[in-house]
């Protein structure tokens, strides 16, 4: 299914009935069926899927965090005057947590009282919760702070390494964490001693990270393939050689989706094609294979048989992999 938006695609992510919904930078969200909500008087800059699995959550340049489903939406939270731009989602604790500047906001789905504010030093640039939602990472300037979600009142642990951290994703046991730089690398830590771990040799900005193989193997963008980094054991890639899948020297992978229990990846490529593998026998199978304006949105069903995907130009698709 191939789909012509009118604006840049933000995010996409697959609901709990394996249906594609859209993001775009116009304010509105896309239903895969056909549905069209206006969440935001301006751009979306971030989003997540509620944690119920149903429809999606949606931050704006209007202050506002919105929750879009096919019957409408329904306004979460509102900052007037400041951008949400980073957002996150817990399943496993109903939390959602939303960044604007230097403040983390946490909200709970099952508690329309419960808020919560964290104050940083440096604006948030990307926000996860851990695998069962209790404790978040907000990437930040000079590295990672963690916070318990639920507690009002703490000191934040502070996984610290020099430099602007963009992007940040938890292991699914929990045991590391790792956040792409502004430079072109990763950096990552074992989150119990704070063990460093860098991880270099990209050509690219690694920007977008998902681990699959049931936490055994991390996928990221950044270079000519899809870089593999192997996460098994106590020491999780320390010490290990990363591998790349679907080298291409005529584009870079910038994005990349993985299904966490299987060996699926996808990848999109800043030429805006999308393609599939499987890991264990690492044949690639082309999703889109036109070229035409960045990939910037991507994702996986977790049974890793459908693919959605949006672009610069407001181009999108689903597509089903074959067997």
């Amino acid at each position: 299914m191939i789909h012509a938006f009118d604006a840049y695609v933000t995010a996409v992510s697959f609901d709990a009935a394996g249906q594609a919904v859209f993001a775009l930078g116009d304010g509105t969200v896309r239903f895969e069926a056909g549905g069209l909500v206006n969440a935001h008087d301006g751009a979306i800059l971030a989003a997540a899927p509620h944690p119920t699995g149903e429809g999606l959550l949606t931050g704006g340049d209007d202050g506002r965090l919105v929750w879009s489903r096919p019957s409408g939406a329904a306004e979460i939270a509102s900052l007037p005057g400041k951008w949400i731009d980073a957002l996150a989602a817990s399943g496993g604790s109903g939390l959602v947590a939303f960044a604007a500047g230097r403040e983390v906001h946490i909200r709970d789905t099952a508690d329309a009282a419960f808020a919560r504010t964290f104050l940083h030093d440096k604006s948030v640039a990307d926000l996860a919760f851990e695998p069962k939602g209790r404790r978040l990472a907000a990437a930040t300037y000079g590295g990672v702070w963690l916070w318990y979600a639920r507690i009002e009142t703490q000191k934040p642990g502070k996984l610290a390494w020099a430099g602007s951290h963009v992007a940040a994703a938890w292991s699914p046991d929990g045991k590391f964490l790792i956040s792409a730089m502004q430079e072109n690398q990763l950096h990552g830590w074992r989150v119990a001693d704070e063990k460093n771990m860098r991880m270099g040799g990209y050509p690219a900005k690694p920007k977008s990270l998902a681990f699959l193989n049931k936490g055994n193997l991390l996928a990221t963008s950044g270079a000519n393939g899809v870089v593999v980094w192997p996460f098994s054991g106590a020491t999780g890639p320390m010490g290990k050689e990363a591998a790349e899948v679907g080298y291409d020297e005529a584009a870079t992978v910038v994005r990349v989706a993985a299904a966490p229990g299987l060996n699926w990846v996808a990848a999109g490529l800043d030429d805006g094609r999308v393609w599939a593998c499987d890991l264990t026998g690492q044949k690639i199978i082309p999703l889109k294979a036109e070229k035409g304006a960045a990939v910037t949105a991507l994702a996986i069903t977790p049974d890793a048989r459908r693919v959605a995907w949006g672009c610069e130009d407001g181009a999108a698709g689903v597509a089903e992999i074959a067997g």
